[in-house]
């Protein structure tokens, strides 16, 4: 149960880090186009993390290539999803769809591995849906092209959640070295696309230069490690839970940094994704449930 809570609290970190990153790449798209932003964030992490775990890139098997590749093809939708999504939809839409992994993680093992739920997870998913939306819609929630792009991302997101699982179950699989592969494969993908479809070049200010290093180092590089060392101790479906205070930790980053204030629901909807994750901890079965959660995984 030990390695379970430690592993769900760096995934917290890695959450935390995805959160910010909103932030920080609004600093870098004044300078960088999208596809060019995700390119070099992701490239960055790999010459990083490419010298830090050589070891691992010169003990790469077969297997380990696979599914870093599999997981570096389904990391594009995901970005992809995220960043174009919202052009064509409201923040506030596109902040709650986007985060809806939450649900897709669960119905993709359901549908996919015939793998059911733990029986508190339906309350969980119903509190935490029921936060996301106090926390995010504003307004109505009109369903645009935009809003069909965000569900791409959270399909795409859930996919990775899963695909990850199942790649980190495998004794043959180095979970570090995957996470180099994947991300490696992501960047360069994005860079290809970059070349077709926009201008790719580097940022010009020391502002943006240091965003887009962060952006790389931690909030893809160190973000993605924890993902795949730690998500092996807990279920796909309570990481997605974890990954859904990612627009609860976005608006306390915006009260403090760019002076965004909430509405008073949203707050309310935060205490609930809160109550949520408090939920999925509880221990109702004396010390045995978190310890079972991983069994047929």
């Amino acid at each position: 149960m030990a390695k379970q809570r430690r592993a769900e609290l760096l995934l917290v970190l890695a959450t935390a880090f995805w959160s910010i990153s909103y932030y920080f790449s609004r600093v870098c798209l004044e300078e960088l186009d999208v596809l060019n932003l995700n390119a070099f964030r992701f490239l960055s992490a790999f010459a990083i993390l490419g010298a830090v775990y050589r070891k691992h890139l010169r003990a790469l098997t077969r297997e380990t290539l696979k599914w870093g590749a599999i997981i570096g093809v389904v990391l594009v939708f995901v970005y992809v999803g995220a960043t174009y999504g919202v052009k064509y939809t409201s923040l506030s839409n596109a902040g709650f769809i986007s985060c809806l992994a939450v649900i897709t993680t669960p119905l993709i093992e359901l549908l996919v591995y015939r793998k059911k739920p733990e029986k508190k997870l339906a309350a969980a998913l119903l509190l935490c849906t029921l936060g996301l939306a106090l926390l995010t819609l504003s307004g109505g929630t009109r369903f645009a092209i935009g809003d069909a792009i965000c569900l791409l991302c959270s399909v795409a997101y859930g996919a990775d959640i899963v695909i990850t699982d199942r790649a980190i179950a495998r004794p043959e699989v180095d979970p570090i070295g995957m996470s180099v592969v994947e991300i490696g494969v992501t960047g360069v993908l994005f860079l290809l696309l970059s070349s077709v479809f926009e201008q790719p070049r580097l940022p010009r200010s020391p502002s943006v230069w240091g965003a887009a290093l962060f952006l790389g180092l931690f909030c893809s590089g160190l973000a993605f490690v924890i993902q795949t060392t730690q998500q092996k101790h807990t279920a796909p479906a309570r990481v997605a839970l974890i990954f859904t205070l990612e627009p609860l930790f976005s608006a306390i980053i915006a009260y403090f940094l760019a002076g965004e204030r909430l509405h008073p629901r949203a707050y309310l909807g935060a205490a609930l994704m809160l109550l949520s994750l408090l939920l999925m901890q509880a221990d109702f079965k004396g010390g045995k449930a978190d310890d079972d959660v991983r069994q047929g995984v």
